[in-house]
């Protein structure tokens, strides 16, 4: 064993002093990412010097904020840079926002769920059979995840900037994606009261084709209570044996209580006789 001018900690001290256990410090020891001070040759054991307790204290640091051990031999890297710490951190701080949102997303579904099993069931809603009239909308086609909607709305209140006050009710046109499965082909605009100029060069001004066989049903826009609207039009579909029509998209018209409390959705699925 080197003599190294000072006392130095047997495995089980330094165990202890560090509140590390032996496996955990046996494990460091084998992937490099803490090796002993010192092994005796003739015994096999090792010895660790004090000063390694502040390197073991910046593992347990790192591990805690949730770097892998991986990352974390990187920043212990004594040539890294303040600069290169600095985004590894920002790197990781994003990481974990990322993982909030998502699970902020699953905590707002598990919410959902719990107030659909405290309902004591619900009533089937009534879907009417209606001709729907040709509309003139101006629009944008983007594809996406139903998720993806609210964002996609943003964006087109941005392209409309002062003649949004011109537009009636949002309107939401999907259908599934030839492309992409995971995805639907979406347009996202506004139902026009009159015509007016182009504001942006992303949107396009359009009839949409009357459609003379629509399912419709209205229902109350309710936070984390899931919508039974698609099963109510699914029975009644199938309880009067129409088929969904493959050529045309399924329709949600947004639209505001007079008071300007609640928000309603109209879901239009176009059908046709078998």
């Amino acid at each position: 064993m080197t003599d190294w001018g000072f006392s130095m900690f047997k495995i089980s001290e330094f165990s202890r002093l560090s509140r590390v256990s032996l496996k955990t410090l046996r494990f460091y020891d084998q992937i490099g990412i803490l090796k002993p001070a010192d092994i005796d040759k003739e015994t096999g054991y090792r010895f660790y010097a004090a000063e390694q307790l502040v390197t073991l204290n910046r593992i347990l640091m790192y591990k805690d904020l949730g770097f892998t051990l991986q990352q974390i031999q990187q920043l212990l890297q004594e040539e890294m840079s303040m600069e290169q710490r600095q985004g590894i951190l920002r790197q990781k701080e994003r990481e974990i926002e990322l993982l909030l949102e998502e699970e902020q997303a699953r905590l707002n579904r598990i919410k959902e769920r719990l107030l659909w099993i405290e309902q004591k069931g619900y009533v089937e809603q009534e879907v009417v059979f209606k001709r729907v009239e040709p509309q003139k909308v101006v629009s944008f086609r983007s594809e996406g995840t139903v998720e993806e909607i609210p964002m996609l709305f943003d964006r087109l209140a941005h392209y409309a900037g002062k003649q949004q006050k011109s537009m009636l009710s949002p309107i939401v046109l999907w259908k599934e994606s030839e492309r992409d499965e995971a995805a639907f082909e979406l347009e996202i605009g506004y139902v026009l009261k009159q015509d007016i100029p182009l504001p942006s060069d992303m949107l396009e001004v359009r009839m949409l084709p009357e459609e003379p066989m629509m399912a419709t049903l209205v229902q109350r826009v309710e936070p984390f209570v899931p919508s039974t609207a698609c099963i109510d039009l699914a029975k009644w579909i199938e309880r009067n044996q129409y088929r969904i029509k493959k050529d045309q998209p399924g329709r949600e018209t947004y639209l505001q209580s007079p008071d300007g409390g609640d928000t309603y959705v109209e879901v239009q699925i176009p059908i046709e006789s078998p």
